[in-house]
């Protein structure tokens, strides 16, 4: 199974982490001088890209891919919902009701979502906005330090990733910021990033401010939410530098007499690694790697943070689509050229004749009358045009003839054509955000459907979706397959699928 490798960027100091699988293979840290980050946004991107160097140097790793995560300070995160929407308008809706519920202009951030279980007639997300200031540098030093990232995860996301509870409080504590996210039903309903206001970084000048905020953390889920408050049942973990203060925990959880213990993220792990320390990272490497199921309440969300202006150009629907359409269009085109082309040829044969026997007509008109000498060799002339006339009159008909074929054909070939547009255009419309289709066969009747997703669950969503359809009879799914391919020395789970469509 390959490595896969993360980073993450603190004020203090940068983080490390060789995973293969779901064990830790390697890890380290390094120091950063004071100032080159400040508030999780990189203020010197050299000194820093040079710090990534040295670190990836001393953990001995060779890759030039990483996963990059991007600190929670400054972004938002909310669960929105809206009526249920084709999937070709759901972005414009979205970036319609971010514009009303955010709190910042949308120029100042990155938008992303991930839809999630919703009832008929309505459509549910979880909305993450980050800032691109902090977000364009941060790639923009990996890019400096020889690296190479297709996904950025967000700290606070990756934390919710390692805790298997159906109702959690996460406390992430490092130094100089904190993190506290409050996980319901396998979402993270409530999640603050926030800077501490002091310099000091011992544990025992934090915690007031810690169990200040998370006392406010608290009470606003439970003003939100009067039937599904969180009890004193609810347990606590702590990661971060809280893990080495446990005679600390029970003061930071105050009056709510909660259960506090550390995180146990579902990895394993050497003795001599101290996961609260690096919980960011193990939370980014088990992305894409959680169960789901019956008994199993980890985070759904799998949010990849890269802007769309950053990521590499990959399998595009039009890519099959646009073929598909062209042709058809070509041999429409071809086929109704061929008509035409006949119909042109004999028109302009039988004009040629029209216009010698009209040229015959005006020399007769001059000829004529002048003197009775004359008039018998034009009427001579003239008896000759109706059997010409007749004759060109058989051949337009053969044309007209020809021309109401043509219209038919062309008519039934219209109707199959729209049919076909409809067709394709729903399947396109319907296709969900983490699935890319790599072929389409369509005979005029069945549409044969085949491509790739990160989760099974992503391909039964589209299956039930098309079902649902108006357009479409039946929708058989013919195959799943689980594929692991690598890339760039990681190794990525995938699943194809094949559907049969009448």
């Amino acid at each position: 199974m390959a490595k896969k490798v993360t980073l993450y960027i603190e004020d203090t100091d940068i983080k490390l982490l060789v995973t293969k699988g779901k064990q830790i293979d390697k890890w380290a840290s390094l120091l950063l001088e004071p100032s080159l980050v400040r508030d999780g946004v990189i203020v010197d991107e050299d000194e820093v890209a040079k710090s990534i160097k040295n670190l990836m140097k001393l953990g001995e790793v060779g890759t030039r891919k990483v996963d990059i995560c991007l600190s929670g300070l400054n972004s938002i995160f909310r669960i929105i919902t809206l009526p249920e929407l084709n999937q070709s308008l759901l972005p414009e809706a979205v970036m319609n009701e971010a514009r009303r519920v955010l709190p910042v202009p949308l120029e100042q951030v990155y938008i992303n979502y991930q839809q999630l279980p919703s009832t008929k007639g309505e459509t549910r997300l979880f909305l993450a906005a980050y800032p691109r200031n902090s977000t364009d540098v941060l790639i923009k030093t990996i890019a400096k330090a020889g690296l190479k990232t297709d996904m950025v995860d967000m700290a606070p996301l990756a934390l919710a990733r390692c805790v298997n509870e159906p109702r959690a409080i996460i406390i992430n504590s490092w130094l100089t910021y904190i993190d506290i996210i409050i996980m319901v039903d396998r979402l993270p309903q409530v999640i603050r990033s926030l800077s501490l206001p002091t310099e000091s970084v011992a544990i025992e000048e934090k915690l007031p401010f810690i169990a200040e905020e998370l006392a406010r953390t608290v009470a606003f889920y439970n003003s939100s939410n009067p039937t599904n408050q969180l009890d004193s049942g609810v347990p606590v973990f702590v990661c971060g530098d809280l893990v080495d203060a446990p005679d600390s925990w029970q003061t930071l959880v105050g009056q709510y007499e909660y259960s506090v213990s550390p995180v146990a993220p579902p990895i394993q792990y050497p003795d001599t690694f101290s996961p609260g320390k690096f919980m960011v990272n193990v939370g980014a490497s088990l992305r894409g790697q959680l169960p789901g199921g019956e008994g199993n309440n980890f985070s759904i969300i799998d949010i990849n943070a890269l802007p769309e202006a950053y990521q590499p150009v990959s399998f595009s629907i039009t890519r099959v689509i646009a073929p598909v359409a062209i042709v058809i269009g070509l041999g429409a085109l071809f086929y109704g050229g061929m008509f035409v082309k006949d119909i042109s040829d004999e028109t302009t044969a039988i004009r040629a004749q029209i216009d010698n026997a009209s040229i015959q007509s005006l020399v007769v008109e001059a000829q004529i009358g002048h003197t009775e000498a004359d008039i018998d060799e034009v009427e001579a002339v003239i008896a000759q045009y109706p059997e010409q006339i007749a004759q060109i009159e058989s051949q337009i008909q053969a044309v007209e003839a020809r021309d109401e074929r043509f219209a038919y054909m062309l008519s039934i070939l219209g109707d199959k054509l729209e049919k076909t547009n409809a067709n394709l255009a729903e399947v396109i419309s319907l296709l969900p955000a983490n699935i890319e289709i790599s072929s389409v066969q369509y005979d005029g009747e069945d549409i044969s459907l085949s491509g790739v997703a990160m989760n099974e669950d992503d391909i039964f969503s589209y299956a039930r979706a098309l079902r649902e359809s108006e357009l479409f009879n039946e929708v058989i799914v013919m195959a799943i397959q689980e594929v692991y391919k690598e890339e760039y020395e990681v190794e990525i789970r995938t699943f194809t699928f094949n559907f049969l469509i009448y």
